[in-house]
């Protein structure tokens, strides 16, 4: 089935080396100037570029040893949850495992009847939803820190627009939201929860 397989001039094997090729170049641009510009995790950089490349080869060569695409994608789901059990692994970075894994199957695919330009397409469309949903994310993201209020009157809820005026004007901040945690009638005073935009 292999006989030959690893010969240079074997245009199966050309055609996974130039698969790689497009696959390394996405992997760069999805790893290195999305993911690590904007979440700034170094640590998960070598686990995804390694995930990726292993993932392309394995699915390469599991086409062409005849084993079925539902058994590959099954180890690599199970690869896949095994190295998501640990506690420091966000949504966000299971995402982006999913993404280079996805990007590395979908370029490790001998596809006869569906061009190359099919293919960079919808790397293009993966890599530009990444780095769109990032830059909304850092468009509308908000911090959160909790201040002590001495204006009780302040709290009734036809006051919300003089509120959020005080507490920017107190804090300097750019306030979104006002939360009340809790009220302290004896002391008179308030412990409120701000949302404010960076």
């Amino acid at each position: 089935m292999t006989d030959g397989f690893f010969d240079l001039t074997n245009p199966n094997f050309v055609g996974i080396m130039w698969r790689f090729v497009i696959n390394l170049f996405f992997l760069i641009i999805l790893i290195r100037f999305i993911y690590f510009k904007y979440s700034q995790k170094e640590k998960f950089l070598f686990s995804f570029f390694l995930m990726g490349i292993m993932t392309f080869f394995i699915t390469s060569m599991l086409r062409s040893v005849f084993i079925e695409m539902g058994m590959a994608v099954g180890l690599f789901a199970v690869l896949g949850i095994l190295r998501l059990r640990t506690r420091n692994f966000s949504v966000k970075d299971m995402a982006y495992t999913f993404a280079v894994l996805g990007i590395s199957v979908i370029n490790s695919l001998k596809l006869l009847k569906f061009p190359v330009l099919g293919v960079l397409i919808i790397n293009l469309i993966i890599i530009s939803s990444a780095y769109l949903l990032e830059r909304f994310i850092i468009r509308n993201k908000s911090e959160t820190f909790s201040i002590v209020y001495d204006k009780l009157d302040m709290l009734k809820p036809d006051k919300k627009q003089k509120l959020l005026r005080d507490v920017s004007e107190l804090t300097g901040k750019d306030v979104l939201k006002i939360s009340i945690r809790r009220i302290n009638y004896k002391r008179k005073t308030a412990l409120l929860d701000i949302h404010y935009r960076e």
